[in-house]
């Protein structure tokens, strides 16, 4: 917004400065505790909000002196800071309120697994007495298990309770599903050969329950539907979850393209509402109450989903934002190259160290990403593509560069996500190109325990390269890939900041697993505000505190900024006093 632009704009609104959506957020005793984020990293005394943006920033005498006989004054408690609203470059919302209802993360053993479900199964009467309904949840981790061997559909059915069921449960990195004897049945016939994904056999060639990456997409087409009624309790579930963390923006990673039907389905509810009014003008009043309760409450970041046997779609839609002031936008493309480190199917250069018959496998051929990358990037639409093998990031690298060549990439800004294992040459190359590398530093430490063993000692060392990839040119974005991690964003701060477990230590000892890849407190705060809202082509209005911007923001009841004040250990004690968007508390109080 140019100088004279914001002159007119302050003008056009100071007589709003009096009504109850107007405040000016300050720091107690004098104290610099907004944290703008703009191009300098700047601090500063007070915030003024005007109904949903920032009018100013400075301190309380500018405020009081240029506005004297304006909006009430709020302070913060001592101790506590604001930041831009925070964000997640990398996340499934749906499949997070899914999780959650029946979560298997930490179990030990199969048979813990098990005795969840079944646990789940007889404390929910309607599904304990109705076999028809489909038992859902995600979290379990094989690698964790004493063998490290996958599950089978056997271990299901043994249980008296969960016997003939219809059971589907999602692995904790999501290239997997695990199903019962009587969701394998609904399956139908299954193909010997899946391209880029396994259906799982036992020695007998008979299919054990287990279905990776593609092969998954067999169980999604005979599984039942989801009711209306449980999309919004996953929806609402994980969005009351993001605000009580002060998450403001979500980037959803384009799962399953029913997320983004769902979302596009509230939005058009309330165009409808929007335009009734100008039809009925009796019923305004309603009407407007009926708005702010169906605008969405958290902004979505929505990546459109994939698949190579579908019509190419680039051309006959056009990417969105906002509309109807709705806080959706759906302005990229999420394709999948290959699959994930946990489960073997990330595709690497050299075979696995721990599994010399695999160098795992890329989801896409090199001729299907050579073909639909450039198609998507020449209509419009951003291109961001989950890759994590070696081999994997450099194929898509150089799709990405053919497609490139003469570009303007700050208008396409194309995105590895995860980006997990690249090589010395790849991470040059990432940063001549522009190309952004969407990262989840708890990825990191949730991996750092087995990732040497599946890769090796030298191999590993590009791995989660956070520091090699930034020092090399690169732009990075954070996320958390939630429900796969923990959504908790200081957790995320912690994670990049340390790279050491949440309890301390590490492979490496209690200075980090390859400390030299740590991010700094500034780069991190960046990473999950102004990386993300450039990454989403929202820097003009998001992720940073400064005038003209909306006012998204939240006030956190300690300096996590501060190494002194809050060292590494105490980041994750941060709670969220207030989660601010467009003005507005969503969560807390002011």
């Amino acid at each position: 917004m140019t100088a004279a632009t914001l002159q007119y704009y302050q003008e056009d609104i100071l007589h709003n400065l009096k009504t109850p959506s107007s405040y000016v957020l300050c720091s107690p005793n004098g104290t610099q505790s907004v944290y703008t984020v703009d191009i300098n990293n700047s601090r500063k005394e007070c915030l003024l909000v005007v109904n949903d943006q920032i009018l100013a920033v400075g301190t309380q005498d500018f405020v009081k002196v240029r506005w004297h006989d304006g909006p009430r004054i709020v302070y913060i408690p001592m101790e506590s800071i604001v930041v831009p609203g925070l964000s997640d470059s990398h996340a499934h919302i749906m499949e997070y309120g899914e999780n959650r209802q029946l979560p298997l993360e930490g179990t030990l053993t199969v048979a813990e697994t098990v005795s969840r479900v079944r646990n789940y199964s007889v404390s929910n009467p309607d599904i304990h007495s109705d076999k028809s309904l489909v038992v859902r949840g995600g979290g379990w981790d094989h690698t964790s298990w004493p063998n490290g061997s996958l599950p089978t559909s056997d271990e299901l059915e043994s249980d008296p309770v969960l016997k003939g069921r219809l059971i589907i449960l999602q692995s904790k990195d999501y290239h997997a599903l695990w199903v019962s004897p009587r969701m394998l049945e609904m399956c139908g016939d299954l193909p010997e050969t899946v391209e880029g994904g396994v259906v799982v056999r036992d020695e007998h060639g008979k299919p054990t329950g287990v279905f990776l990456d593609n092969a998954q997409e067999l169980v999604n087409r005979a599984a039942p539907s989801l009711t209306e009624q449980e999309l919004v309790s996953r929806f609402t579930f994980t969005v009351n979850t993001a605000l009580s963390y002060g998450l403001t923006t979500i980037h959803d990673a384009g799962l399953d393209p029913s997320s983004l039907e769902f979302f596009e389905r509230l939005v058009n509810i309330q165009v409808i509402i929007t335009i009734l009014p100008l039809i009925q003008c009796h019923i305004v009043a309603d009407l407007t109450r009926q708005i702010t309760r169906s605008r969405l409450p958290i902004r979505i970041y929505a990546m459109k989903h994939f698949e190579e046997n579908m019509t190419y779609w680039g051309n006959l839609t056009k990417p969105y934002s906002g509309i109807a002031g709705s806080r959706l936008g759906a302005g990229s493309v999420k394709i999948f190259a290959d699959g994930a480190l946990r489960t073997g199917g990330a595709a690497l250069h050299h075979h696995y160290h721990d599994n010399p018959s695999t160098t795992g496998f890329m989801r896409l051929s090199e001729k299907v990403l050579f073909d639909v990358i450039p198609q998507f990037l020449y209509d419009g639409w951003q291109v961001n593509v989950h890759a994590i093998g070696d081999r994997a990031n450099n194929i898509v690298l150089d799709a990405f560069e053919a497609a490139l060549d003469g570009a303007n990439v700050t208008a396409l800004r194309p995105r590895l996500e995860h980006a997990q294992i690249l090589t010395t040459e790849d991470m040059e190359r990432l940063g001549r190109l522009g190309v952004i590398a969407s990262i989840q530093p708890t990825h990191a430490i949730s991996d750092m325990l087995y990732a040497e063993g599946r890769l090796g000692p030298e191999r590993v060392k590009g791995l989660y390269a956070f520091r090699s990839i930034i020092s090399k040119g690169g732009k990075i974005t954070l996320g958390t890939d939630f429900p796969v991690e923990d959504m908790n964003p200081f957790k995320t701060f912690y994670a990049a900041i340390t790279r050491e477990a949440t309890e301390g230590g590490s492979p490496h000892g209690d200075g980090g697993w390859f400390p030299e890849q740590c991010l700094t407190r500034e780069e991190t705060l960046r990473g999950m505000t102004i990386d993300p809202a450039y990454a989403s082509f929202a820097e003009t209005i998001l992720g940073s505190l400064e005038p003209g911007k909306k006012a998204d923001f939240v006030v956190l009841s300690q300096n996590i900024m501060d190494e002194k004040a809050v060292p590494a250990r105490k980041i994750l004690q941060t709670k969220v006093l207030a989660t601010v968007i467009d003005g507005e508390v969503v969560y807390g109080n002011l």
